[in-house]
């Protein structure tokens, strides 16, 4: 496998840059910057999606859809927004052959046109809460440009609340980060991550609260993977989004927003991969079982085809490989690629002994299995690895982060993976040192590893590390 993909210890992002191609993952796209998610990818993402989308509506939100394009001015209307945002956007001046009498932006995030018709639907605080989503694509034009991590155009679902007062919309924000977010990455893609507040320098353009999902990756680095904002009444301001309260007044909403994106599929790459390829947790896996045909003939292909449809019968999502003009090493190589969590060999020899060999890809494991067993065991190996991936992700977080005092060795620590160190210590012209040095501050927690309010509040912990 060596000769497949360059070690990791070796050379992470070229470990990580040959599994994208080598599982068929994505490509880059014509215009720099911008990719393809080939079907392999894209599965995964559908089942990223499906998971999420349920979480969302869960917590009561409902899809919506909004224009790829945006007036300027609609950015122009908050300061702050369009401030942190500049940089990065693509403008449109002309179309159909004309020039057009004003710029459109092609959408970054949706704060601003979402915030336009809050503003016409929202009449009366019986129209509150508003709690709108929608999955789309989003352009935000990429200086360093890296598959998954960050593109010029990239999926993801953006979620945009209006509310009465400040302690609704904050609770919202909050359930979002945990019971969407949160419960999402650590329960289905397996990645233990930090949850905590944004510092005031590395919050979202025109929010007041920023809330982040922390991931460590496997060369210790730091991946956000989800966030969550309150935007306080600074959009409901901008766009006069008011309601007529149960009193009679006129009042400003407060809002939210919140995100995950394809960067998702990035985390799961550098998290569970290792040097044979990409491992997928069996809860998201597109494919939980793989049935292969070793070898044809003496009833395999029969076989094997029962297996596959028992396995299906039994709630597994299960595929079947009787490819046999394709040699079985190389097609158990693109298993292991793709990261399959079991593989189901069927040949000759093991089924005259009537059994079939279980793979597991989380451990590499081979167990001979009587054919009528393997459902179960199927099964039961899908829930162990589940568990086993969080296990040895979170062992590798708590192996790679260190506990200091100062902002000195918090830096040094941040070479090989996370710092938790006092706030106090950093303070605001620490973590513009840091930054020098390529160092962020990835959160903010409590003592208790609770997420905090602000970041005045007294005895908070400061994760520090580098970053993608």
């Amino acid at each position: 496998m060596a000769r497949v993909l360059t070690p990791r210890a070796e050379d992470f992002p070229r470990w990580y840059q040959d599994l994208i191609a080598k599982a068929k993952l994505a490509d880059n796209g014509p215009v720099r910057g911008t990719m393809v998610i080939r079907p392999a990818g894209y599965a995964i993402w559908e089942r990223m999606q499906a998971e999420m989308d349920a979480r969302i509506k869960d917590a009561g939100a409902e899809n919506a859809y909004f224009p790829l394009f945006i007036p300027e001015s609609y950015l122009k209307r908050e300061a702050e927004h369009v401030e942190g945002f500049s940089p990065e956007l693509a403008v449109v001046t002309h179309g159909g052959g004309k020039q057009l009498a004003e710029p459109v932006v092609v959408r970054p995030t949706s704060e601003t046109v979402i915030g336009e018709f809050m503003a016409k639907w929202v009449d009366s605080y019986r129209d509150l809460p508003l709690l709108l989503n929608q999955w789309a694509n989003v352009v935000r034009w990429e200086l360093r440009p890296r598959i998954f991590l960050r593109t010029s155009e990239f999926l993801w679902q953006e979620g945009h609340t209006a509310h009465a007062t400040r302690d609704d919309a904050r609770a919202y924000a909050r359930k979002i980060l945990h019971e969407a977010y949160e419960d999402l990455m650590v329960n289905v893609l397996a990645i233990p991550v930090q949850v905590g507040l944004k510092t005031a320098r590395e919050r979202f353009a025109g929010a007041t609260a920023t809330y982040t999902c922390e991931g460590m990756m496997g060369d210790g680095k730091a991946l956000q993977l989800g966030t969550s904002h309150e935007l306080g009444q600074n959009f409901a301001k901008a766009f006069d989004i008011t309601y007529s309260s149960a009193e009679g007044g006129r009042e400003h909403a407060w809002t939210t927003s919140w995100g995950t994106s394809t960067r998702m599929l990035g985390g799961l790459i550098m998290c569970h991969g290792d040097d044979n390829g990409l491992r997928v947790p069996p809860k998201l896996a597109p494919i939980q079982a793989y049935v292969m045909v070793v070898k044809d003939g003496e009833g395999v292909g029969a076989a094997a085809a029962k297996l596959r449809d028992a396995l299906r019968d039994a709630g597994v999502r299960v595929a079947l490989d009787d490819r046999v003009d394709t040699p079985f090493g190389r097609r158990a190589v693109d298993a292991e690629l793709r990261g399959y969590p079991v593989r189901v060999e069927v040949g000759p020899r093991d089924l005259a002994a009537g059994n079939a060999v279980l793979v597991r890809r989380t451990d590499g494991s081979k167990t001979p299995t009587p054919v009528a067993d393997v459902v179960g065991a199927v099964l039961a190996a899908l829930d162990a690895d589940q568990k086993a991936l969080h296990d040895e992700a979170l062992a590798h977080r708590e192996s790679r982060t260190v506990e200091v005092t100062t902002l000195a060795e918090a830096i040094e620590a941040a070479a090989t993976g996370w710092a938790r160190v006092p706030w106090s210590a950093v303070g605001v012209a620490g973590e513009a040192e840091a930054n020098g040095q390529g160092v962020t501050v990835r959160c903010l927690l409590r003592a208790d590893g609770s997420v905090p309010d602000t970041e005045d509040e007294p005895d908070l912990v400061a994760v520090l590390a580098r970053a993608y």
